[in-house]
Order: structure tokens, then C-alpha cells, then sequence
């Protein structure tokens, strides 16, 4: 109850009690029964004073309630905004998102992908190229060894960066699809199929407290079929037309280019890199000019280590190893299969990188020289 609660109950009590009394007090001749009414007034004024002062130290007490609680909501709401600011509470589990939609388990995933090599694939206009820096974490590592790029099928190749056994566990799932769809369909799945299947897969592991993300990003490079090929163990030549109609005079196929993030999203790329040195191998690529299309195979596998050594700049005091694998047409180096890059072929195109890091370095310290003479 209020404080005007009280003072009406008050008031009433007042004038209730006045009109009563000054009867009483008119209607008595005797000194006693005045008294007797004088003291009937005031103890009922006494009664509603009580009841005011009662009631107006109840609503300070319950003004001095809310105020405490008040108090408590807004530290507990700085808190939370701290708490999700920095992910405590909310990083918890796979399946919390924080209250301004961020899932914390997804972005620290993304963090131990940028703690990998780098890796880059080029989507030229007769192939695909995929190139992974292997940072030699020790000198007793075999050298060639520790494969980092793998076979999905005899069309496609599948690199990753970030921690190694999730990607190994890609490449196995991947393989699983890719030997599931020959078993239904009779025939190499399609690239585009390839990543949304594994994409799917990785995301399922964004929805489940009892899991966590993969912690790695993975390119997948592969070549669809141009041509009507024949399906695995077919007799015959099977009708000339299917019952929709075939469309005459189309291109299919061709190369094809995905990357799949930690949380499942995948898109399709001219260039695709992720990794610790993603910000200066992205920007080698943009000045490739690559959605135009007139970049050779043979000229991509020599950019492409190009691009791992000028990304590896900033890494300078450890060691690596690079691993490179094309997958071409059908008429072309590879013919339409997924290989590792001939050895002479990649020692060519290392010296090549060398070279073109060494001229950067030249003419850097030259126009650091002409400066020098201009001051």
C-alpha cells in the first residue's frame, strides 16, 4: 500500500470520528462525560495518525526496495553485456548463441584456421591448382612426406588448413560421398554436389552441444566432365534421349573451385585462400585477374608458388616445404584426373618464386636508395 492509501485512510478515520464526538459533546451536561468524549477523539486521531506514519514508512521502505533491485538489474545487465563481449558464458557449449546472435565455438575455430599454413587455389582457364605451405616443424621430418593435399576422387582434390587430424577426417568423409554418389548414380560426383554435401556435414557440427566445429577451412578443386561419359558398368549404348529431352549445343563441366568455412558455409571461388598468410595471398590473387579466364595451367602452378612465397614473407625464421596438385581436362596435362605436380614442373616454378621475390626485394631497396639521394 502506498503513502495516499494511508492518508485516505486517515482522513476517513478524521471525519468519521469529528461529527460524532461534537454530538456527543453537545448533548452532555457533565464534566465527565466531555472528558470521556475528548478522550474518544483523540485516541482515534491518535489511531489514524498511527496509520499515516505506518503507511508512509512502509512506501519508503518499499522505494528503498526497488532501488536495491533496480541496482541489481542494471549490474546484472553490464554484466552480461561484459559477459558477451568477451564469450565467457556463452562459449560454453556449441549449440549458445550469445544475445547479439555470435556463436563463440564457431569463431574460435575460425582462429585455429588462422594459425595454419597457407593455402591458395587457382581456378585457371584448363584446371585447377591447389598449393599448401607446410611449415617444418622439425628437422627430423621426412621430406615429401606428411601429405597435405588429398585424392577424393580421380577428379578431385581436397586441401585444408588449421589442425591437421580434422582435416584428415574431411578427406575420409569426402571420400565416403564421393564413393556413395558412384554407387547410386554410376558416375564421378559433380563439384558443386561434392561441397554441398561436405559443407552439410561440417555444419552439423555447429548444431550439437555434444560436438564442436572442425577447426579447419577446406578448398576442394576438381574438373566436371564436359562430355557425356559412360556410367560405371553400362551395357550398351542406352537411348539417344531421355524422357525430358536432352538440351543440344550446351557446355557443361569444367573446372570447379569451393571453399567450406568451420561453420558449413561454402561458396564457389577463381581464388580461394585461408590460413595464416590469407590477407597478402588474397591480394596476389585479386591482381591475377582470374575471372577473366586467360590464365593457363601451366602459368597457374608458377603463380601459385609464387603467391605461397610471398605469403610466407612474414614467416621468414621457420622453414617450409611446398606441395603442390592439378587436376586439368580431359585433353589436357592430366587429363582430367587429380595429381600431384610433376617434380620438375615444381622445381621450375620455386625457382620462379625466387626469382620474383628477389626482384621485389631489388626494387625496394632501390627506390629506398633513390629516396635516400632525393633527402
Amino acid at each position: 500500500m502506498d503513502c495516499q492509501l494511508w492518508a485516505g485512510i486517515y482522513l476517513i478515520f478524521y471525519q468519521a470520528a469529528t461529527p460524532i464526538i461534537n454530538t456527543s459533546l453537545n448533548g452532555m451536561h457533565n464534566g465527565g462525560r466531555k472528558l470521556q468524549a475528548v478522550f474518544l477523539y483523540l485516541r482515534i486521531f491518535d489511531m489514524s495518525s498511527t496509520f499515516y506514519v505506518s503507511g508512509t514508512a512502509l512506501f519508503r521502505l518499499q522505494q528503498h526496495e526497488r532501488k536495491k533491485i533496480y541496482r541489481k538489474q542494471s549490474v546484472i545487465s553490464e554484466r552480461q553485456i561484459q559477459l558477451t563481449s568477451i564469450g565467457t558464458g556463452y562459449d560454453l557449449t556449441n549449440s549458445t548463441f550469445s544475445p547479439d546472435g555470435r556463436n563463440f565455438q564457431v569463431e574460435y575455430a575460425s582462429k585455429a584456421v588462422e594459425n595454419g599454413g597457407t593455402t591458395i587455389g587457382i581456378r585457371c582457364k584448363n584446371g585447377v591448382v591447389l598449393a599448401v605451405e607446410k611449415i617444418i616443424t622439425s628437422k627430423l621430418l621426412k621430406s615429401g612426406g606428411n601429405k597435405r593435399i588429398a585424392s577424393i576422387d580421380r577428379n578431385f582434390g581436397m586441401i585444408s588448413s588449421g589442425l591437421v587430424p580434422d582435416g584428415r577426417h574431411l578427406v575420409s568423409r569426402a571420400r565416403d560421398e564421393a564413393a556413395s554418389w558412384r554407387t547410386s548414380y554410376k558416375c564421378p560426383i559433380p563439384s558443386s554436389s561434392l561441397a554441398f554435401r561436405v559443407g552439410s556435414y561440417v555444419q552439423a557440427y555447429t548444431l550439437y552441444s555434444s560436438v564442436r566445429p572442425f577447426g579447419v577451412t577446406t578448398i576442394l578443386a576438381g574438373w566436371d566432365s564436359e562430355t557425356e561419359s559412360r556410367v560405371d558398368g553400362q551395357v550398351g549404348s542406352g537411348p539417344k534421349a531421355a524422357l525430358a529431352g536432352k538440351t543440344t549445343g550446351t557446355k557443361a563441366g569444367g573446372p570447379g573451385l569451393y571453399m567450406i568455412e568451420p561453420s558449413g558455409l561454402y561458396w564457389g571461388y577463381y581464388g580461394a585462400a585461408t590460413g595464416k598468410g590469407r590477407q597478402t595471398a588474397k591480394a596476389e590473387l585479386e591482381k591475377l585477374d582470374l575471372p577473366s579466364g586467360n590464365l593457363s595451367l601451366e602459368q597457374g602452378v608458377k603463380e601459385a608458388a609464387r603467391i605461397i612465397y610471398a605469403a610466407h614473407e612474414d614467416s621468414k625464421d621457420k622453414d617450409f616445404e611446398l606441395e603442390m596438385s592439378w587436376v586439368s581436362s580431359s585433353d589436357g596435362p592430366t587429363k582430367g584426373k587429380h595429381e600431384q605436380v610433376p617434380k620438375e614442373l615444381l622445381e621450375q616454378a620455386e625457382t620462379f618464386a625466387k626469382r620474383a621475390m628477389e626482384g621485389d626485394d631489388d626494387e625496394d631497396t632501390a627506390t629506398g636508395g633513390g629516396e635516400t639521394m632525393e633527402l
